[in-house]
C-alpha cells in the first residue's frame, strides 16, 4: 500500500531531512508517525503527497511509482490519499456542506453524486445537522470532522492525517482519534503523525517513531514505549 525504499530527501547541502529511510505498509493499517520537531516527520507527509520530489529512493503508493507519475497525473493520484491537516484548512466563505462537496467538484462529480454523498460523509462524522453551519460558527473538533469529511468524500484507499489533534482540547482530540480508529476499520488504511504521546500509547497501534531524518523504532501494536 506504501512502500518507501532507501528514501532520502535533501533541502540544500548540509543533513538530510530524511535519510535512507526504508518503510512498508500494508493495506488497512492504522499507524503512528512519531518523533521531535524537525525530525523529518512533515517531510513525509509532503512526499507521499507528491508536494516533494526525493532526492534518492524510490516511493510507491497503491502500486504506482511517485516518481513516473506526470504533473497532470498528480490531481488524479491524490484522489486516493485523502489528508488531514491541524489546522483544518477549511473555506471559510462556505458552509459546511460546501465545504465537502467542493472536494468532489473538483473531480467533476455530478450534483446528484454529490447531494447523495455529502449527506452521507457529514452522517457519519456527526454533524449532518450542522450542514448550513460556516466554519466560524462550529468549535475546533467539529471544524476536524468536516475536514475529515472532506478528506473521505472521495473514497480514499489511505488517509494521512498531519497532527489532526493538535489545535484540539481533550476530549475532542479524543473524539478525533475515535473517528479516524472507526475509519480504519471500514477499511482504509490511516496513517497519523501526532505529537500526543497520551494518545499513541492509549490506543496501541503499530509506532513508527523517526529521529534526525531516520527511522529509530518501528513497534508493532501494543509494544510503543517512548523510553530510550
Amino acid at each position: 500500500m506504501i512502500k518507501l525504499e532507501h528514501v532520502s530527501k535533501s533541502y540544500s547541502a548540509g543533513i538530510p531531512a530524511l535519510n535512507d529511510i526504508s518503510l512498508n505498509i500494508k493495506e488497512g493499517e492504522f499507524v503512528f508517525v512519531v518523533g521531535d520537531s524537525g525530525s523529518g516527520k512533515s517531510t513525509l507527509i509532503k512526499l507521499l503527497l507528491k508536494e516533494l520530489e526525493p532526492t534518492e529512493g524510490k516511493i510507491t503508493i497503491n502500486g504506482k511509482d511517485l516518481h513516473k507519475i506526470r504533473r497532470k497525473q498528480i490531481p488524479r493520484y491524490r484522489r486516493n490519499v485523502g489528508v488531514v491537516f491541524q489546522d483544518f484548512r477549511l473555506l471559510k466563505d462556505r458552509n459546511v456542506y460546501e465545504n465537502v462537496a467542493f472536494a468532489q467538484r473538483v473531480i467533476g462529480t455530478s450534483t446528484r453524486k454529490i447531494r447523495s454523498n455529502v449527506p452521507t460523509m457529514l452522517s457519519m462524522v456527526g454533524l449532518a445537522a450542522k450542514y448550513k453551519s460556516l466554519p466560524k460558527q462550529l468549535s475546533g473538533g467539529e471544524q476536524q470532522r468536516v475536514a475529515i469529511a472532506r478528506a473521505l468524500v472521495n473514497e480514499p484507499k489511505i488517509l494521512l492525517a498531519d497532527e489532526p489533534t493538535g489545535n484540539l482540547d481533550e476530549k475532542n482530540a479524543w473524539e478525533i482519534m475515535r473517528l479516524l480508529e472507526e475509519i480504519n476499520k471500514r477499511g482504509t488504511t490511516v496513517l497519523v503523525v501526532t505529537h500526543n504521546m497520551q494518545i499513541v500509547k492509549a490506543m496501541k497501534k503499530r509506532v513508527i517513531t523517526i529521529k534526525k531524518g531516520v527511522i529509530e523504532k518501528d513497534e508493532v501494536p501494543g509494544d510503543y514505549s517512548d523510553e530510550d
